[in-house]
């Protein structure tokens, strides 16, 4: 339908707010496009850091450029004592989000061309921000629950340093690969609220650090990022697959919007994401030798789309692999984030290269004349 200058649409669907080469959903097709790349395939055969190059650079690395890469990463890991400092004062109630908020404000301080917004100056900070986010994720958690920091792992792997620092072991092959890849599917999604925020907030010119701190305020929603959480509360709560189906069948009954199913954007189908990390909780599953999790969400996803026409997003899934790995359900948005943070940075300085301030008007359908 077309749209007309003043028409007014609730939340922005189907409107198109900027132009970009770094991703597209691709519904008909089931394609999540990655500079080019289908990010479904990019996952069985690329590692995470090879999509940070990809989103930052604009090509796949060489086995040379994504060593220096994971270096470069490794370089950025240690956080600033102040950082520390910062978490140690904020009240123990605080969520893991806004204490992952809060130490990405702080860092702005740190960054002494913090107004430069050149192509090479962005990158620059985008890699230190990546590099530093595990340590920032983990232990602003462990700081607010009382427990001792984790330092890096400066000899493993960027995606096996940062589960390492969750769970304090160091992980499986198995572990660590999947880990990566749920890093990989979370890295970039086009244009869901939280890009949104950091590009609204970057067409005023601001910097990164600001772009990312309104991101974070904006992935921390239920309705957003939070939803990864709500999904495994639900699977802890009923424990069962009879009282997880009756449990989503209560919820159906009171109307309830149920979290991990159906998304803005894919409306008929499966999240192909989610079925990746299907395949990937299978994998934990047959591991440990207890299928009760995987048997629980397949009867949920069946009775969604029988009674719902609603499918599995990538975060009914994701919830069980991360409990599988033993990651504290408050770390799973924050860890999302963590990893969007890739494609959050090249959101940002494609805004700062080719910017245009958002500045956009109302349905006015209050008083007049008072």
């Amino acid at each position: 339908m077309m749209k007309t200058k003043d028409a007014f649409v609730p939340g922005l669907e189907g409107v198109i707010a900027s132009e970009t080469g770094i991703s597209l959903l691709d519904t008909e097709l089931e394609k999540i496009i990655i500079r080019g790349y289908d990010l479904i395939d990019l996952s069985t055969r690329k590692t995470y850091t090879d999509v940070v190059y990809l989103l930052l650079e604009g090509t796949l690395p060489s086995k040379a450029e994504r060593q220096a890469l994971e270096e470069k990463l490794k370089g950025n890991y240690q956080l600033p004592a102040t950082i520390m400092d910062v978490l140690k004062l904020l009240p123990k109630e605080t969520h893991p989000m806004d204490g992952q908020r809060t130490a990405i404000s702080a860092l702005a301080g740190f960054d002494l061309a913090l107004d430069d917004r050149s192509l090479e100056a962005n990158k620059h900070r985008a890699y230190d921000l990546l590099g530093k986010l595990p340590a920032v994720t983990v232990n602003s958690y462990r700081i607010i629950n009382n427990e001792n920091p984790i330092d890096p792992d400066p000899l493993l792997p960027y995606s096996s340093n940062f589960l390492y620092m969750i769970t304090g072991e160091k992980p499986t092959e198995l572990e660590a690969e999947i880990f990566d890849r749920l890093l990989l599917l979370y890295s970039e999604h086009e244009m869901p609220n939280s890009t949104f925020t950091s590009r609204v907030i970057a067409s005023t010119q601001s910097d990164m650090y600001g772009a990312l701190t309104g991101a974070v305020a904006s992935l921390k929603g239920s309705l957003h990022g939070g939803a990864n959480e709500a999904v495994m509360c639900m699977l802890n709560e009923a424990g069962s697959v009879d009282q997880f189906v009756t449990l989503l069948e209560d919820k159906m009954q009171r109307k309830e919007k149920i979290m991990g199913f159906g998304h803005r954007v894919y409306m008929k189908k499966m999240d192909p994401r989610a079925a990746i990390m299907k395949e990937s909780l299978k994998q934990l599953c047959e591991r440990k030798g207890d299928s009760q999790l995987l048997d629980m969400c397949e009867a949920g996803e069946t009775v969604m789309a029988q009674e719902k026409g609603l499918y599995p997003n990538l975060d009914y899934y994701a919830a069980p692999v991360y409990w599988m790995l033993g990651i504290p359900i408050p770390l799973y948005t924050p860890i999302f984030f963590s990893s969007r943070t890739a494609g959050l940075c090249a959101h940002i300085i494609e805004q700062h290269e080719n910017n245009r301030l958002f500045r956009p008007r109302v349905k006015y359908i209050g008083e007049r004349n008072l």
